[in-house]
């Protein structure tokens, strides 16, 4: 992923630049992203290690709740599932 400014984010996103810049100040604090300067503006991108760390982190929660789902929808009776229209 290469480097963005708040206004090329912003331009992306659905959202205000003063809102990207408090949504990248909250990032940057966690660890999510890192920014350098380039002239007078502020480049940003994905800190990959922060990135990965949350990926690991929801797989595994949502990896566990979609498995116990799918042993919960495998094993209901037939009678008890809805029918489609």
């Amino acid at each position: 992923m290469s480097d963005k400014s708040v206004r090329q984010l912003a331009d992306e996103l659905p959202i205000s630049r003063p809102a990207v810049s408090r949504h990248l100040r909250l990032l940057k604090e966690a660890g999510l992203v890192t920014d350098r300067a380039e002239g007078t503006r502020r480049l940003y991108r994905l800190h990959n290690e922060g990135i990965d760390a949350v990926r690991q982190y929801l797989e595994h929660v949502w990896g566990e709740a979609a498995a116990r789902f799918r042993l919960l929808a495998e094993n209901r009776p037939e009678g008890s599932r809805r029918q489609r229209p």
